[in-house]
């Protein structure tokens, strides 16, 4: 009998196993459950193996899924992107008519469910559980360290999530007994902040002590020993951030200086590193090919999906990204309904130019507001799609048989964006509520400027590792275009790593350390100013700390741009007031008020509040009205040759920079609603818990400044800066 039951783990494990082979025609046939199998599983390999690929399965961040407690942003229109300069819409935390509370409007992260299966402690607790059952094993030493190193990143990386969210949490670090009723699993108390981030490190150094530097051959993707350390780097510039590091002790970011660099040595160590650091290409275009490889050596945390198809639609879900689809314009998807995703004014505007500054510092370049292409940092062009730049793709929907969408205008190979409007009147131009006529048989559904970044730049190779298929007939349409996508998913990269050690080396007092990473990155990007330092002025860095913190968030917001991080980046920072407000959060005690960084990090940074702006989208428009509003585009017959990727961008700027001085306007289109300005309220920094987690387990505080489920609604008295 355990023959056969052998037999079968192996089988059963083959459909996970290939989840490290990123471009295996394999992947992930089905997803099971694989929790509640003999404890005798553990004793056998392959068995135990399975148990951790599991894991993987349950806890990888997702591409596709919306913010949910074991998988953060993924840089979508999500409701901690809509809190951010990055996206328009106000959502739940930034809108002043609506008040979060801890019995609506609240994600209910903390998710404290009555399943051992489900939320973020079922996971836990599968975790406790191939932990314990892999170290009571008869595995092999060797054997058990691999297996076990892996599960004890993915239980930090669960508790990292809930920590960044409320602060500290309860602590369980073995199964629970449950069948002496369900109020003992949940009878857990939170544990303080501090405790929560030394928990989350330990487990990821001792998971580092388990594992390799990197894996070899179809296991790219799972965890190694530099991953487990940037995590832990990551934890740690947190806890020394002032959202818990009011005071700016500078033992916390000597903390985090030693372990991102402990991380960066071996992750370096592992062959990461910067991905076409030697060889940025043309316009960017290997820091954009990165994204779209395989294995590329800047994926430190990485889910990989495939673009593989089967007569089964029900299993692509498990295996494709998706988010080409969200991306890219109606008349390339063959959509009738809004695709494309929006980027607002305010993140084309700050992106530096071509010489290092800022638009608004003084440089070799003027900004011009309505020419914005013109002459910027080289990610502008990966980040960004505009009117006039192709924006290939594979495919040809033209040749789509039958029917061609009535929309499609252009073989993928020479897909241009020409997405200006027009209108029938001047009124209209000037009505920020009203939208005109697209070209290009985009009608109303064109953006000014849509997000490009993490789509697939078909014209940067002429072979992707991963392609985007176009479904060559309305059959094989089952995705949807773009809907099989093999783009990797990475979570953590080795750039960010760079960032988050370059801004523990500031705040301990090494400023040397930091420059040379803002340097590494600008240079990777394809700057070639090294004589004037990459448009860094770095005596005034030098000697300036707080300018120099700045001059690193910044970086982060152009490098990491849609990738899910300015959430957690403005949280850290306290961005939206710069931590001034929290005399307005009931029962705040003295210690929440900010001692160091000035009392205000905006101040502090030389920045201004996210708080009281409002969010606006780009429109560029035609001079000239039409007769009517759906009629003949009044400047397709003057458009000039459209920017190349493909080629030196400083020789095309002119001819689209002469068409848009004499064809185009650029409107304000409005983002957020009329009327609103974005409202961050101070006890948002730390999120509640709900008050169904608290009725699930009656020894839970609530969070200061949130009502109290088992107290009569009262003020909430645990405190997450408390040691």
């Amino acid at each position: 009998m355990k023959k056969i039951n052998k037999l079968v783990f192996g089988i059963a494990c083959l459909a996970v196993t290939f989840l490290w082979m990123g471009c295996s025609d394999e992947f992930l046939k089905e997803k099971k459950d694989y929790s509640h199998l003999s404890p005798d599983i553990y004793n056998d390999y392959i068995g135990a193996k399975m148990r951790v690929e599991d894991i993987y399965l349950r806890l990888l961040p997702n591409a596709n899924d919306g913010l949910t407690y074991r998988s953060p942003s993924a840089g979508k229109s999500d409701i901690q992107s809509q809190s951010t300069e990055e996206f328009t819409g106000l959502s739940n935390y930034v809108n002043p008519d609506i008040v979060v509370t801890t019995s609506s409007n609240l994600n209910d992260w903390f998710h404290v469910s009555k399943s051992t299966s489900g939320g973020p402690w079922g996971e836990i607790r599968n975790c406790n559980d191939v932990i314990e059952g892999i170290l009571n094993s008869t595995l092999t030493q060797e054997q058990k360290d691999e297996l076990q190193g892996q599960v004890y990143f993915l239980r930090a990386w669960q508790y990292y999530m809930l920590v960044k969210t409320y602060g500290g949490v309860p602590i369980i670090d073995k199964v629970q007994i449950t069948d002496v009723g369900e109020a003992q699993n949940l009878s857990v108390p939170r544990s303080t902040s501090k405790e929560c981030i030394d928990f989350i490190c330990n487990d990821l150094n001792t998971a580092a002590e388990m594992l390799p530097f990197s894996w070899g051959g179809t296991d790219f993707g799972r965890i190694t020993k530099g991953a487990a350390l940037a995590l832990a780097g990551r934890a740690r510039l947190l806890y020394a951030s002032p959202l818990f590091n009011r005071s700016d002790n500078k033992d916390r970011w000597q903390a985090a200086y030693e372990a991102n660099k402990e991380a960066i040595d071996n992750l370096t160590a592992g062959g990461f590193g910067l991905a076409y650091q030697g060889g940025a290409g043309i316009n960017a275009a290997g820091w954009s090919r990165m994204f779209s490889d395989f294995n590329s050596n800047e994926a430190v945390f990485v889910t990989l999906y495939n673009r593989v198809h089967d007569d089964n639609a029900s299993h692509e879900i498990y295996r494709n990204n998706h988010r080409e689809q969200g991306l890219r314009p109606s008349n390339a998807s063959g959509a009738t309904s809004n695709t494309g995703t929006s980027a607002t004014a305010m993140m084309v505007d700050l992106f530096p130019m071509a010489d290092g500054k800022k638009p608004t510092e003084v440089g070799i370049y003027n900004y011009s507001p309505l020419k914005f292409f013109e002459n910027r940092d080289p990610r502008f062009y990966r980040t960004f799609a505009f009117p006039g730049v192709y924006w290939r793709f594979e495919g040809n929907p033209l040749a789509w048989a039958p029917p061609v969408p009535s929309n499609a205008v252009y073989n993928g190979a020479d897909y241009v964006l020409w997405n200006y409007s027009w209108y029938a009147d001047a009124d209209k131009q000037a009505d920020e509520n009203l939208s005109g006529y697209g070209a290009d048989m985009l009608g109303q559904n064109y953006r000014g400027v849509y997000v490009r970044k993490r789509s697939n730049d078909f014209d940067m190779t002429p072979a992707p590792t991963c392609l985007y298929r176009w479904p060559a007939t309305a059959a094989e349409n089952r995705q949807g275009a773009f809907g099989e996508g093999a783009m990797p998913h990475i979570e953590i990269r080795y750039a960010e790593v760079l960032l988050n050690f370059a801004e523990a080396a500031c705040g301990a007092d090494h400023p040397a350390d930091a420059v040379q990473v803002l340097k590494d990155i600008r240079r990777r990007a394809g700057y070639t100013n090294e004589a004037e330092n990459y448009g860094l002025d770095v005596a005034t860095l030098m000697a300036d700390r707080g300018k120099l913190f700045s001059a690193i968030l910044y970086e982060r917001q152009i490098e990491l741009a849609y990738e899910g991080k300015r959430f957690d980046d403005m949280r850290r920072w306290l961005l939206w007031d710069g931590g001034a407000n929290f005399t307005q959060v009931d029962n705040a005690p003295s210690t929440w008020a900010l001692s160091g960084f000035g009392g205000s990090t905006c101040n502090y940074l030389g920045v201004a509040p996210l708080n009281g702006k409002r969010r606006d989208n780009i429109e560029l428009h035609t001079i000239a009205t039409a007769t009517e509003a759906q009629g003949q585009d009044p400047i397709a017959a003057v458009r000039p040759k459209a920017l190349d990727l493909k080629e030196d961008l400083s020789s095309q700027f002119s001819g689209l920079a002469t068409f848009y001085d004499s064809y185009l306007v650029r409107k304000v289109r409005r983002g957020d609603e009329a009327g609103k300005v974005i409202t961050f309220l101070p006890k948002y920094y730390f999120i509640g818990l709900t008050s169904g987690a608290q009725v699930n387990n009656i020894t839970l505080e609530q969070t200061i400044g949130w009502a109290d489920a088992n107290k009569g609604s009262a003020n909430g008295t645990y405190d997450p800066l408390a040691e």
